[in-house]
């Protein structure tokens, strides 16, 4: 087996290739050798030692990654709906940058007709973060205006499309030029390029009553204004804090300033729910660390998730692919706010 370990916290140069014997799969658990591995900012937060439930369940040293597809290797039940040979793509809690792992066989699903391994292992984790985002958080109706930041990127294509199918009104906010026509091409109404435009302005003339939600990854860079956009009833959705981590950029390592983090610790708004309720606005948090204890919201999201795939109401995600051995540059890549869709380690060809 080969993996990427992180002993710990630290740069690209943490992100070291290892080999070690395969894992053994106990009873209810698959062994899978898997062919691609998706690569999220999450990862990036494992590696800098700043996402907690990596700190408390794993410690170091760690292997990130979330979500996989391949072909499933063995399983030890002989009662398991699953048997060696079946392609499959699924969620694991930390782990995934691996030729192979093992998981629980509830958290596999059949790799969608069509889909490369690359596009299913790029599946799980911004889908899911929208399909919860939008769907187990809050009552949606057809009638709502969202606004989506990030929404060329994995989960902003994501949120685009579920919204497209619920039959809501979207607002996509990209970083620059050439996003603008990915947010279209998954169902944006509306771009906000806020590299030529002024955001706010552009928000306000777009839904001049305020948005019933708000899906917002970036943490203290938007937060507070992304809160008094909301109409009435609005949800703000919190699944992330981009812009709260920035790198050093010196000698491009990869590692964190900690002086630029505890500025924009401090820029984080505080809400108050004395306020709030006066304000009839909410604000929700989450992350997909609650997925593996709450297999009956998996199962749901991804029986929906997985129809509108064979109706084909959902596109895989874009995605850009990198070897195993160059984890560092996709981490380096994704970090640098440059990329659209989904990138993808592959691991076959290595593993042999």
């Amino acid at each position: 087996m080969l993996r990427v370990v992180v002993h710990g916290p630290g740069g690209y140069d943490r992100l070291r290739l290892e080999s070690g014997p395969d894992p053994r799969p106990q009873p209810g658990q698959i062994l899978v050798a898997t062919r691609a591995v998706g690569v999220n900012y999450a990862d990036c937060c494992v590696r800098w030692g700043v996402y907690r439930s990596a700190r408390e369940r794993v410690g170091w040293p760690i292997t990130p990654g979330f979500e996989f597809a391949g072909t499933v290797v063995e399983s030890v039940d002989s009662a398991s709906s699953w048997v060696a040979g079946d392609l499959v793509f699924g969620v694991t809690l930390f782990g995934g940058y691996s030729s192979h792992v093992v998981v629980p066989e509830q958290q596999l699903f059949p790799l969608p007709e069509g889909w490369s391994f690359e596009e299913a292992a790029g599946f799980p984790a911004v889908f899911l973060t929208a399909y919860h985002a939008l769907f187990q958080n809050f009552r949606i109706t057809s009638d709502m205006s969202m606004l989506i930041h990030s929404a060329a990127g994995g989960v902003g294509t994501a949120l685009l499309q579920l919204a497209k199918i619920a039959g809501c009104r979207t607002v996509g906010v990209v970083g620059a030029p050439h996003k603008v026509e990915v947010a279209r091409r998954f169902g944006a109404d509306e771009v906000i390029d806020k590299s030529r435009n002024d955001l706010w302005r552009e928000a306000s003339r777009l839904a001049p009553d305020g948005y019933d939600a708000v899906l917002d990854a970036n943490g203290p860079a938007t937060l507070r204004e992304s809160y008094k956009h909301l109409a009435p009833t609005g949800k703000l959705v919190v699944y992330g804090f981009h812009t709260m981590l920035p790198r050093s950029t010196e000698g491009g390592s990869g590692r964190l300033n900690p002086l630029l983090i505890a500025r924009n610790w401090m820029r984080v708004p505080r809400f108050n729910p004395l306020k709030m309720t006066g304000d009839n606005r909410s604000v929700i948090a989450f992350n997909l660390s609650f997925l593996p204890h709450r297999g009956d919201l998996l199962v749901e999201a991804m029986g929906d998730l997985l129809t509108w795939v064979r109706e084909g109401r959902i596109r895989p995600p874009a995605v850009t692919r990198y070897p195993l051995d160059r984890v560092a540059d996709a981490h380096r890549d994704l970090e640098s706010g440059g990329t659209t869709g989904k990138l993808v380690l592959t691991v076959g060809a290595l593993d042999g």
